[in-house]
C-alpha cells in the first residue's frame, strides 16, 4: 500500500517538475514525511529521510524534463554551466546545514518555504524583468544561494531559479527549461552529500542509503521520470495559470500544517 503511494507520488511531482519547473520535491517532502511518519520511523531522522529521498529522486525526475526542453531548443546551456559551478558548492554546503538542524525545526522551515511558494505562485509575485541577463559572477553567486536552500528543504530549486532568470530578462520557457536542467547538478550534489552524513546512522530503517530510502526512491522513480516528459510538453502548449493556483493552494495547506 505505501509503494503504491510512492508511485503516485512520482506521478505528481514528474508532471510538476516539467510543468512548471519547480521540482516535484514541493510535494515530495511532505508526503513522505508523513509516510515515514505512519511507518514509525525514527522521528530525529525522518525529516532528514524525506529531503535526501527527495533530492536523489529529482535525479530521475529531470532527466526526461530536460530532454524534452532541450528537443525544443529551451535550455540555455551557457547560464546552466555557470549557475551549476555555485550550485554544487552550495548543494554540499546546504545538505551539511541541515543535517545539523533538528527534524521538527526542519519541518517548520520547509512549512515557512511552502507558504511563501504559495504566495508567490498564487499572486503571481514576479519581480520586474531588469531586461539584462545575469553575467557569469552573478550566476555562480546566485547558483550557490538556489543550490544551499534547495538542499536544506530537498527540492529541485525550480522556485528560486524560474523567478531569478525572468527577473535577468530570460524568457519564461527558458527559465522553466533551464530551471529544470540546474535540478540534476542540485540532486547529485545533495543526495550523495546526504548519504554520506548518513551513513551508519543506527536509528535508519532498513533499505537506506544514508538518509536516503531506497522504497520510495524506486517507487517514485517508476513513474516520474514518464510524467515528467508529459510535464515538459504541457509547459510548451499551455497556458498553466489555474494549475498553478491550485499547485499554490496546495502548498498553502502543506505550509500550514507544518508550522500548525
Amino acid at each position: 500500500m505505501v509503494f503504491a503511494l510512492y508511485i503516485l507520488l512520482g506521478a505528481a511531482a514528474g508532471l510538476l517538475a516539467g510543468l512548471f519547473g519547480v521540482g516535484g520535491g514541493m510535494v515530495i517532502v511532505p508526503v513522505l514525511i508523513f509516510t515515514f511518519t505512519l511507518q514509525g520511523f525514527d522521528g530525529a531522522v525522518l525529516t532528514h529521510m524525506a529531503v535526501g529521498t527527495s533530492l536523489a529522486t529529482i535525479l530521475f525526475t529531470s532527466i526526461n524534463a530536460v530532454r524534452e526542453h532541450h528537443r525544443r531548443g529551451a535550455v540555455r546551456w551557457a547560464l546552466f554551466v555557470w549557475l551549476t559551478l555555485g550550485i554544487v558548492f552550495g548543494s554540499v554546503l546546504g545538505a551539511v546545514t541541515a543535517e545539523a538542524i533538528d527534524g521538527e525545526v526542519l519541518q517548520k522551515i520547509i512549512g515557512v518555504f511552502a507558504l511563501c511558494v504559495a504566495l508567490q505562485l498564487g499572486l503571481d509575485l514576479t519581480p520586474r524583468s531588469v531586461r539584462t541577463e545575469p553575467g557569469k559572477p552573478a550566476l555562480g553567486v546566485a547558483g550557490v544561494i538556489i543550490g544551499w536552500a534547495s538542499a536544506i528543504i530537498g527540492i529541485g530549486g525550480g522556485s528560486m531559479t524560474v523567478p531569478f532568470l525572468t527577473w535577468r530578462g530570460v524568457s519564461m520557457q527558458q527559465a522553466v527549461a533551464t530551471s529544470s536542467a540546474c535540478g540534476w547538478p542540485i540532486a547529485a550534489a545533495g543526495a550523495l552529500s546526504f548519504m554520506w552524513l548518513g551513513w551508519g546512522d543506527a536509528r535508519l530503517p532498513d533499505w537506506s542509503l544514508g538518509y536516503v530510502y531506497l522504497p520510495a526512491l524506486l517507487g517514485i522513480a517508476l513513474t516520474s521520470v514518464f510524467f515528467a516528459r508529459t510535464g515538459a510538453r504541457l509547459a510548451h502548449r499551455l497556458s498553466p495559470r489555474v494549475l498553478k493556483r491550485l499547485f499554490a493552494l496546495l502548498l498553502f495547506c502543506v505550509g500550514l500544517n507544518f508550522l500548525l
